[in-house]
Order: C-alpha cells, then structure tokens, then sequence
C-alpha cells in the first residue's frame, strides 16, 4: 500500500486548515463590531507594518509554492532530523508551517496597544502557534511515521501507553521519574530534622569540615517548590557546598499543603516559618546573629521577614543573600501578562478566604511559558514516538510539585505582582508591622541570572536600588534554575562582576561596566560569604541542641516525601 498519496492529502488539509485560521484571525481581529454587546474595541494595526506583512507574506509564499516540492526544510530543531528533509511533502509543510508563523507573529507585532496588550496577543499567537506545528501531529510527523514503521508499531503502542500513564499521574513526563527517590539519589546530603511546626522541618546539616564559622546558615527555598532543588546530586549540591566551605548549615523543607492549611496566610508563614527558622536557629548555634539565603519566592519572604524584624527593632540576621529574588515588582517580564485587576480579583474570590493553589495548575503555567520546550518536546516524543526521556534529576525536581494555601496566595498576586506594596514605605502591613526596606542596613549579596524568563535580570538588579546596606551584584548565565545551580567543578558558563562596586540606576548602566568571569559565580559568593560568618570554632558533634532540639529523622525528612 502506498501511503504517500495519504500523507500528501494529510499535508494539503493541513496546510488549508492552517491557511484558513490564519485568514479568519486577520478578519477577526479588523472585523470586530465595537458596538456589539460585551464587545472590546477592536484590534487596530500600524497600515505600514501591515502593509509591509502582507508584502513579505506574498513574495515569501510565491516562493515556496514555486519551489515546490523542492522547498528547504526550515532550520529549526522541531524538523532537524533526517526524514524531514528527505520527504518533499514533510520539508513543504515544515516551510509552510514557519512562513505562516513568522507572518503571525509579525501580526501581533503590528498591533496598535499599549504594550501590555500587545504582549498579551503575541502571547496568544504563540501558544497557538506552538501547538498547530506539524511535529505534533503523526499524520504530518515523517520522523515519527518511519519510526513506527521500524519498530512495527511498537512506537504507536508504546506512545499510547505513555499518554495513558501521563493522565493518569496528571502531568506531562519530563523525564524517567522512575529513576528517582527522594532520599536515595536526590536531596542525600547528610543530615537531620531538628525541628517541625504545620508549615515546615528545619534540616540540620552533618559537618564535613573539623570547624564551623560561628554564624549559622540558613537557607530558604522556595515554598512553591521543593527544596532539594539545593541538593540534586553531590557534585551539585548547593547544600553540600555550604556545608564544604564550613557553614553550620540549616535549611527550611516546606510542607506540602493539604485541605487543613486552606485558610493559611502571607502572615502565617512569615511569622510561623520565616521568623521562627530563624530564630530557631539562632538557640541550636547559641548565636546571636545568623547569615541567610533567600532563593526566588523563598527570598522574597526572607526579605519580607526582615523588614518585619527590623519594624520590631531586631535585627538578627548578619547578611543576606537573594537568589533570583523578585522584591521591587515592578518589572516582572513574561508573568506580568497574566496578572491584572480581573484576574486578581477572580483569585481572591475563587480562594482569598481558603483552599489550594493546585501545584499541577502552576506547573502547567511555567512549562507554557516555554511550550515548544517545555511541552511539545515531550508530546512528540513520548506519545508519537513513544520514547521516554532520559532521566534528569532537574526536570524530576520540576514536576514534584507543590500546592500553596489560596489566601497566601491571593494576597501574594495583589500585593507584589499587581500593586508592588513592599518597595513603597508604609505601604505594606504584615504580622502587624508597616514594612518599610530602608531600615535594612545589613550587607546582601543579589544573584541574577541573565537569561532567567520568571525573575529578568532587569528584577534581580532592581533589588539594588531598594535596599540600602552595603551591596554585591553578580549576575550568572542561563536561567532561572540552571544559572543558580552551578557548580564551580563542572567549570561551565560565566558570570559578571564590576570590580568597583558601583550600582547605577538601572542594570543596563551596571553591565556597561561589568567584567565576564569564566565559571560558577558559587566561588564569588564564598569569599563574600566568609567575610560574613565569623571565627571558626569548633563543629558540633551532634544534631540540634539539648532535648528541646533533637534529631527527629534523618534529612531529607518526612514533608518533602509529600505529594501535591
């Protein structure tokens, strides 16, 4: 049977399919009735970029279809292997497909908006974009078709089961989760909960040095993520380098919240978790100061935490460090499309009294902030070519997930991401205490991460300008996670410096002078650290302190076992 005459008519009604939406979309958006009830104002284009669109689309279009069954498949990694460039019909539709793309995403560019709106649609466009590529479609996908053929269906059958599988466990496999545990091959730095409440285990970690600095470490992840994103694997444990560099070192685990936590708040867990790890820490070591680290939303609440201390006139934290931190809220790149006064407010009526945040529902807006990499990848591979992807102890990390109470939430969205309350003196009451960051006065070190798409590094720096002690700004290459974790053995990426500490008003001005420093910036931040911790004395021989604060369980502890 020959089946490429039924591929062709697959590729043409695609093709036509795609056409057509791309049409409709153009009609839709200059067709709107501005007096239709309910109606918004109708989507207007700049005539010149439009014009300039159409042209382009017209030429480009002649081309491709002179070209013919002889069109070059597109270099773009969705169609790089093999049988797409030696099956015409997959390279045509491959072409079609980027032509149509390219001009829609040119559309949304052309829109006349504000800029907010016009991000929105481009957003849109994409999303939509992303989904409608011919990789994702086994009628259209030539590398999954012979992949079949090779394997005699066993691909297909194998791809079914997967989606079966996924289904069931709620969300897209990222990686061979099977490979995994908690406690065996991830999160196994040597330790000890030494202290739990309803919202957190405090981890107290084994020594691996003779001395210890006098000033304890803690280290507080983020709540909308499991902690062991600080101690993946031995040789890339943030954890374990701490502890290496002779930091008495403790870290916050967060609980996994269930219905019971429903109704918890902002306040709760920055008096309850925040505040408490601290001083909790401070009766183990017996140490009047402490240094800290905040990592993401983790080091938004450190900072928080505080300036509610510093309110109260106590200041028991020596330094701090804030890694991908978002304090001043103002620029907040791709995250800021989501979040205006409607959705807002539908958070707060939907869970600003009590429920959850579902963990999978946050996921699922992370991966599509990124979907050809994120989703899409993995629908290609694990579903039509029924593969299962390589076991990677990051991406495991990334589905474990997290649920978050609904009222620390809602008041989360309102009071930094729509009104930016904590950089406005006053502004912001928690636990009781007006917030004001100007009576921060101890020394912080401020992490971004260059290519980061949740914390842009133009919001790490804004950090610099809102808290007023003596500061150190370091920015690292890649993203969000695998810029913060960087080991200095593996001797990857660099990282930026300015050898004379100048912060200028915005970090365009800052990377004007910066220096690129071969390596992990990890190394930076230990000197800086050291200068921080103290004397050396020597390292305690057991967990906690007397019987108020004694071993409970061994690390990683029971809460990040729980599922969301």
């Amino acid at each position: 049977m020959n089946s490429e005459p039924i591929w062709g008519q697959s590729a043409q009604a695609f093709q036509q399919f795609f056409g057509e939406h791309w049409v409709k979309t153009l009609q839709s958006f200059q067709q709107i009735d501005p007096k239709a009830p309910g109606a918004v104002p109708p989507v207007q284009f700049e005539p010149g970029k439009l014009q300039a669109l159409q042209q382009e689309y017209v030429r480009e279009a002649t081309a491709l279809w002179a070209a013919g069954m002889k069109a070059p498949v597109p270099k773009d990694k969705r169609f790089s292997a093999a049988p797409w460039e030696h099956n015409p019909l997959a390279a045509f539709s491959a072409a079609s497909y980027a032509l149509n793309a390219k001009v829609l995403t040119g559309m949304a560019d052309a829109v006349e908006a504000d800029e907010k709106t016009r991000q929105r649609i481009r957003f849109a466009v994409e999303q939509w974009v992303a989904a409608m590529a011919p990789s994702n479609f086994l009628a259209l996908n030539p590398d999954a078709q012979q992949k079949a053929i090779e394997t005699r269906g066993e691909s297909i059958a194998k791809g079914v089961q997967n989606l079966l599988h996924d289904i069931q466990q709620g969300h897209v496999s990222m990686t061979d989760e099977s490979v995994f545990e908690v406690g065996k091959n991830v999160a196994t730095t040597e330790g000890a909960v030494v202290y739990e409440n309803e919202y957190f285990q405090l981890i107290e970690y084994k020594p691996l040095t003779a001395k210890v600095h006098e000033r304890p470490f803690l280290m507080v992840p983020p709540c909308i993520n499991k902690y062991y994103i600080l101690d993946l694997q031995p040789d890339n444990s943030l954890i374990r380098y701490a502890v290496s560099e002779g930091h008495r070192t403790f870290v916050v685990s967060w609980r996994n919240p269930d219905a019971a936590m429903g109704d918890r708040t902002w306040d709760n867990y920055i008096e309850d978790a925040i505040l408490r790890a601290i001083a909790v820490v401070q009766e183990i070591a017996d140490a009047p100061k402490i240094n800290a680290l905040g990592f993401c939303v983790g080091g938004t609440m450190l900072a928080t935490g505080l300036a509610v201390l510093a309110a109260r006139g106590e200041h028991p934290v020596a330094s701090a460090t804030f890694l991908t931190t978002l304090i001043d809220f103002h620029d907040t790149g791709i995250l800021d499309l989501f979040i205006d006064e409607n959705f807002v407010r539908y958070r707060e009526m939907q869970m600003g009294q009590g429920g959850l945040m579902a963990g999978q529902d946050l996921a699922s807006t992370f991966s599509f902030l990124r979907p050809n990499d994120l989703v899409w990848n993995y629908v290609v591979g694990n579903y039509l070519k029924g593969e299962t992807p390589p076991a990677f102890d990051l991406l495991y990390w990334n589905s474990d997930c997290t649920n978050l109470p609904g009222p620390w939430y809602a008041w989360y969205l309102r009071n930094f991401y729509l009104e930016n309350n904590m950089v406005q003196p006053g502004r912001l009451t928690v636990c009781g205490e007006q917030i004001d960051l100007r009576k921060l006065k101890l020394p912080v070190y401020v992490y971004g991460s260059r290519e980061d798409h949740i914390v842009p590094i133009t919001a790490s720096y804004a950090s610099t300008q809102v808290l007023p002690g003596p500061r150190r700004f370091v920015m690292g290459a890649s993203g969000h996670i695998a810029g913060v974790i960087n080991p200095p053995a593996k001797k990857k990426r660099s990282h930026w410096i300015r050898e004379d500490g100048a912060l200028p008003p915005t970090h365009a001005q800052w990377l004007e002078g910066a220096q690129e420093q071969p390596g992990s910036w990890w190394e930076d931040w230990a000197g800086w650290l050291k200068g921080h911790a103290g004397k050396q004395i020597a390292a305690p021989k057991r967990y906690g302190q007397g019987t108020k604060y004694k071993e409970r369980m061994p690390a990683p502890g029971s809460y990040v076992l729980q599922k969301a």
